[in-house]
């Protein structure tokens, strides 16, 4: 198999594994993340021993940064979900767009047209019968969302996803002003 190929349906793997893995962590938010991680790779999903490392690898890195950016990410949401409460969306479906706007938007490790056809996937198959069809209409706002803050001038919006948190989170801060 080609390597492209290979590393393509690797990191879609340790998406769908990553969403499982962020659900567990959204229902039973007693769990730390390193102890949750560990129960997953020995018990759980991940561990499988047919699942090769590059998979586990990119899922831990996605499931633990994504994690730590919830919160910039959860923001990034409200301001974009008018009427739409986050706390009342489908845990799966909020596990899906945490790692598409992560992805796709603040760390940039792949286009954005990747991150939104790979959480469209990822929510047909994990989600309910709507999913699919919401979680790419939250998206397409996301990106205009995005779009308008690269042309408004914020801090940075371009580069590292850490220039974009702070781009994000600061203007979102002058907004509360």
């Amino acid at each position: 198999m080609p390597q492209k190929k290979r590393i393509v349906q690797a990191r879609h793997r340790a998406r769908e594994l990553a969403v499982q893995l962020l659900y567990s962590l959204e229902i039973r938010p007693e769990q730390d993340l390193d102890e949750c991680m560990s129960v997953f790779t020995t018990w759980g999903f991940a561990s499988d021993a047919g699942i090769d490392e590059d998979v586990k690898n990119y899922m831990f890195f996605l499931v633990g940064e994504v994690w730590r950016s919830r919160h910039t990410i959860d923001d990034i949401m409200r301001r974009i979900v008018t009427g739409w409460r986050l706390e009342r969306m489908v845990a799966v479906d909020r596990a899906v767009l945490r790692i598409a706007v992560f992805e796709g938007f603040l760390k940039e490790e792949v286009p954005v047209a990747v991150a939104i056809s790979e959480a469209v996937e990822l929510a047909r198959t994990f989600g309910t019968e709507d999913s699919g069809r919401f979680v790419n209409g939250v998206l397409a706002k996301v990106l205009r969302f995005m779009e308008a803050e690269h042309r408004g001038g914020g801090k940075k919006t371009a580069g590292t996803g850490n220039d974009k948190i702070h781009a994000i989170s600061t203007s979102k801060d002058s907004a509360d002003s």
